[in-house]
């Protein structure tokens, strides 16, 4: 099969048909989504060990990038809260300028995965994994919360939990009950807030009883409409600032967010620096390339408009993730928050998010100086609210786990420990390993070899399910019974029902072939399926076969009984 390259953007497929009805709903859709993203963007910056900004302009570049280029009609990017961990660890271990190269690299390898139309790869990462790797990074998040939630005066965190815990511990003394305040009071309002929306809830039947004239029932029901993070982040700015509460900020922190278009900048760059940044390269793209096409399949879903084209999306995060660290960026990838978010208010293209991009931008060059006043317990808030809603805690109930097979429970609470306990890499590569093996050994108890009939001087088999490296040893009690056998036997494999086989599984029938022979018999296969027949055919193992048992019927000594 010939490689075809195609780059074709969802956003011209959108194009057609485009009017101002849809144009309205993106527009408003995109601004929408561009407000929410503007807290989350300087929190999982923040979060990440870097400051603000980087944050709000990979929101912009990348988001804008995604859209433009993507192969879903509505998915957001942005920096997420699963590249938190991951980010944060390299910094702390490479430092800054090397997660720009790694991001760049990673854009890469992600550019080069859609080329080559492999971004149907990605779905089998089980999903085991995935539920594992995702609550594991949720938990590592609200841990990093803790620090500004309660305000403790620790100048930096460490990487990794138990370094965390023990810090965290020394520090308490440093406890900030105005930071704790903030923070809980973020908490609660997010997740009290989207039950305005709800009439049939408890809280909004009360809160329509509340306000029972219709202009002013309106009005709530519009200022419900208003993304909780914007609403806890401006009320509870502006309350810690009216009452001078001692709190840290972004502009104690960090001096505030520069005014204005972000530099383009070369990162140094080497060969040798490349090199020992492979992992954490490989890692981002992985981790990447699974958000996004995850992220996607959810937007299709909620959406119902056409199914994303994966590779077309895969190339879009690697020119996003390419460009990015030349502007101080950060990894970016599908969100689905705000992807949801964008389809709930009413996206129906890659223009809402293209919009939303350039609400990101008109913000912040027109109220870059207020965040200065944003309190940093806020932030963590809202964080803590995104790693609950992002952990998916029902998996993890003994009552689930109980559903589950044994495979299944391993796979997830073993890449739940190790990300906690080690990092996402290591729980990546070790989940990965472990679900191949479980694989295997699945498919090892699927192969039987099974004795049909004993007549001499004939011995049949029939072979079941794929006849493959991690099966192999099952042909061996069928070679121990010809080695004991009388000689001048023929043994017959009914392959019928062998539906596939590799180089090994062919090395263990020729194996059988020389114990056959060894003994004066003869090997014929049967009822041969496609795939079987051709690998046989094209390794000469036919030929073989078809001359040994010319030889047999050309000897005067075989008689009658190989025929």
């Amino acid at each position: 099969m010939s490689f075809q390259f195609q780059f074709r953007p969802r956003l011209l497929d959108a194009l057609h048909g485009y009017d101002r009805a849809r144009f309205l709903k993106d527009l408003g859709a995109g601004a929408t989504v561009g407000i929410v993203a503007l807290p989350l963007a300087m929190a999982f910056a923040i979060a990440s060990g870097l400051k603000p900004e980087a944050g709000i302009w990979t929101a912009i570049i990348a988001g804008f990038l995604i859209s433009l280029l993507g192969g879903s009609a509505v998915q957001i990017g942005g920096p997420a809260g699963a590249f938190i961990v991951i980010v944060y660890g390299i910094v702390e271990r490479y430092g800054l300028a090397n997660l720009l190269i790694s991001t760049a690299c990673a854009g890469l390898i992600l550019m080069l995965l859609g080329m080559f139309r492999l971004g149907t790869l990605v779905r089998y990462v089980p999903v085991s994994i995935v539920v594992g790797f995702t609550n594991g990074i949720a938990v590592l998040i609200l841990l990093s919360q803790l620090r500004d939630w309660l305000g403790l005066s620790i100048d930096k965190m460490p990487a990794d939990m138990f370094s965390q815990l023990h810090t965290l511990a020394l520090h308490i003394g440093s406890f900030n009950p105005y930071a704790f305040g903030l923070g809980t009071i973020c908490i609660a309002g997010l997740f009290a807030w989207p039950l305005l929306l709800h009439d049939k809830s408890r809280f909004g039947y009360a809160v329509h009883l509340m306000f029972a004239r219709v202009t002013e029932l309106r009005a709530v029901q519009m200022a419900s409409r208003v993304p909780g993070p914007i609403v806890a982040l401006v009320s509870l700015t502006a309350l810690a600032w009216a009452l001078e509460l001692p709190v840290e900020t972004i502009g104690t922190r960090f001096g505030g967010i520069p005014q204005g278009l972000p530099a383009f900048a070369l990162p140094e760059f080497s060969w040798e620096t490349v090199k020992q940044l492979v992992t954490p390269t490989l890692t981002i793209a992985l981790l990447g390339a699974i958000e996004s096409l995850l992220c996607a399949r959810v937007a299709d879903q909620v959406s119902g408009l056409p199914r994303h084209d994966p590779n077309q999306e895969l190339m879009a995060q690697g020119v996003a993730n390419l460009v990015v660290p030349f502007f101080g960026g950060m990894p970016a990838t599908g969100t689905i928050a705000r992807t949801v978010t964008n389809v709930r208010a009413g996206a129906s293209s890659p223009i809402a998010g293209i919009v939303h991009a350039l609400t990101l931008l008109v913000v912040v060059l027109l109220a870059a100086p207020l965040a200065r006043l944003v309190p940093l317990s806020v932030l963590a808030g809202i964080l803590v609210f995104v790693a609950w809603n992002m952990g998916e805690w029902r998996e993890l109930a003994p009552y689930m786990l109980r559903r589950f097979s044994h495979h299944y429970r391993l796979l997830m609470l073993g890449t739940f420990f190790l990300t906690v306990v080690f990092d996402l890499t290591v729980a990546v590569e070790a989940g990965i390993v472990l679900a191949c093996a479980l694989f295997i050994r699945r498919m090892n108890t699927l192969f039987r070899v099974e004795l049909v009939s004993l007549q001499p001087p004939v011995l049949t088999y029939r072979l079941y399910g794929a006849f493959f490296f991690g099966a192999a040893n099952k042909l061996d009690p069928a070679i121990q019974a010809v080695e004991r056998a009388p000689r001048g036997m023929t043994v017959v494999l009914d392959a019928m029902h062998m539906i596939q086989l590799d180089t090994t599984g062919l090395d263990a029938l020729r194996q059988l072939h020389k114990a056959v022979l060894a003994r004066g018999g003869l090997l014929r296969l049967e009822s041969l399926q496609p795939q079987p027949r051709d690998l046989i055919e094209r390794s000469g193992f036919a030929d073989d076969l078809a001359a040994a048992s010319a030889s047999a019927d050309a000897s005067p000594d075989a008689g009658g009984a190989h025929r």
